[in-house]
C-alpha cells in the first residue's frame, strides 16, 4: 500500500511544537515531503479542508489535492462533506486508523517502564518469571511453525535455519550457517536492545529459548548488550 505512494521512508519527522508547525514553502516541493506534512498537520489539527491545508503548508491547492487523493487511495486519510448554509459543501480530510503506524511510537519506553514497575513489586525474581512466561509463549509459537513447515524428524540444521529465518523476520537481522562441529546462528541487531541492556533476564530467556526449541546445546559467544557487534550462538547436537 505505502510503496505505491513512495512512502518507503515510513517514519514521519518528529512532531514539532505547534509554534513551528507551518513549514517553509521549500518543504513542500516534493510529493513525499508534502504527504508527510499533510499527515502531520491532520494528526495535529484534525479535519481540514484542502484550502486550509494549502494555506497551512505553503503549498498549492492542486498539489495538496493530488496528495490527498493518493493518501485516500491508500486508506491513510478519509474525507467527509460539511454543509454550511448556501453554496457547495466543503470537503474535510482527516487521518484514518491505518495512518497510526506512520507516527512515532515509544514501545521501548513502555516496555522499560512496565519492567521497572514489575521489579518494584516483585524484584528480580518476578522479572525472571515474566521473561520465563514470555519464553514459553514464543517457544510454543516457534514449535508450531516448525511443525507446520518442517518434515517429521527434521535435522538440527533444518531447525536452526528455520529459527534464523523466524528471528530475521522479527527484526534481528539473523542468519545461520553450518560450521565445523555444529552450526552458528548470528543476530546482527537486537530488536529489544533497550530492554536487554537493563534486564539480563531478557538475554538469558533467549538463550534458554533457543536451546529448548532446537533441543540442542547452545552457547552464546558474543553479545550485543555487552557492547559487541552481534549476538553469536554456537549450536551443536546433544550427545545421545
Amino acid at each position: 500500500m505505502l510503496a505505491s505512494l513512495a512512502m518507503s521512508e515510513r517514519v514521519l519527522p518528529a512532531v514539532t511544537p505547534a509554534s513551528s508547525s507551518r513549514p517553509p514553502a521549500a518543504a513542500a516541493t516534493t510529493p513525499s515531503t508534502l504527504r508527510r506534512e499533510i499527515l502531520v498537520h491532520l494528526r495535529r489539527n484534525g479535519p481540514t479542508s484542502p484550502d486550509g491545508l494549502a494555506a497551512a503548508l505553503a503549498a498549492s491547492r492542486t498539489g495538496v489535492l493530488q496528495q490527498l487523493h493518493a493518501l485516500e487511495s491508500a486508506n491513510l486519510v478519509q474525507h467527509v462533506l460539511e454543509r454550511h448554509g448556501v453554496g457547495r459543501p466543503r470537503h474535510l480530510y482527516d487521518v484514518t486508523a491505518d495512518a497510526q503506524d506512520l507516527f512515532p511510537e515509544d514501545y521501548d519506553g513502555l516496555a522499560s517502564g512496565l519492567l521497572t514497575a514489575i521489579a518494584s513489586i516483585g524484584g528480580d525474581e518476578l522479572i525472571e518469571q515474566v521473561f520465563a512466561a514470555r519464553r514459553r509463549q514464543i517457544g510454543d509459537r516457534v514449535r508450531r511453525e516448525m511443525d507446520d513447515i518442517l518434515p517429521p524428524g527434521a535435522t538440527l540444521t533444518e531447525r536452526v535455519m528455520l529459527l534464523a529465518a523466524i528471528q530475521d523476520r522479527a527484526g534481528y537481522l539473523a542468519d545461520a550457517r553450518p560450521e565445523e562441529g555444529g552450526l552458528r546462528l548470528v543476530e546482527r541487531n537486537c530488536a529489544i536492545h533497550h530492554v536487554a541492556q537493563n534486564q539480563p533476564a531478557a538475554c538469558a530467556a533467549e538463550l534458554a529459548l533457543f536451546s529448548e526449541v532446537l533441543d540442542a546445546d547452545v552457547v552464546r559467544e558474543s553479545h550485543i548488550a555487552s557492547g559487541e557487534r552481534c549476538c553469536s550462538y554456537k549450536i551443536s547436537a546433544r550427545p545421545d
